[in-house]
């Protein structure tokens, strides 16, 4: 099956997140999958283990703010709004211990007004959206992550795509 297409790379979204967060680096994220719905990373455990030899709640919460984070600036790249995201915030069910490699596939929440929020976004310049988070460790789902992001969009990159549109005109000597 195919999944549907995105203009954003794997390599380059995971190159994206270890230089602006460098964090990402250090917990050994790694970028699985990105589709046009979703963005699913992954990281080992060894670098994100704890005193009980089980997956850092910390580390297991910052993956699926990551995926979920992630997944909002694709479908914002890709619809070609250039736009700074923060999270506002989020609750994270932790349902088993972590005892291998985790995955978190993060998702716009199913009740969410996609062109509701993309509306708002483009004539308020900011607009808040619910991304969800699945946190797995194998087959076993081990996490459930809930998240309200909120989207800026960018006024000179806005400003600088409309100069380009229009014709320029040069003086004639």
């Amino acid at each position: 099956m195919l999944e549907p297409a995105t203009a954003m790379e794997r390599d380059d979204l995971e190159i994206y997140l270890h230089e602006q967060i460098p964090l990402t680096k250090a917990m050994g994220v790694s970028v699985r999958s990105i589709t046009s719905d979703t963005v699913t990373l992954a990281a080992p455990l060894a670098p994100n283990i704890n005193p009980k030899g089980t997956g850092f709640g910390g580390s297991a919460s910052t993956l699926c703010i990551l995926a979920a984070w992630s997944t909002l600036h694709v479908r914002l790249t890709d619809a070609g709004l250039p736009t700074e995201i923060v999270i506002h915030s989020n609750t994270m069910e932790y349902q088993r211990p972590i005892r291998g490699e985790f995955v978190a596939t993060g998702a716009i929440n199913a009740d969410a007004d996609w062109p509701g929020f993309l509306k708002t976004l483009e004539s308020r310049k900011k607009a808040r959206v619910e991304v969800e988070a699945a946190l797995r460790c194998g087959d076993e789902a081990v996490g459930v992550f809930r998240g309200r992001f909120v989207a800026f969009l960018r006024e000179e990159e806005t400003a600088q795509l409309e100069v380009v549109k229009k014709p320029v005109t040069l003086p004639r000597d």
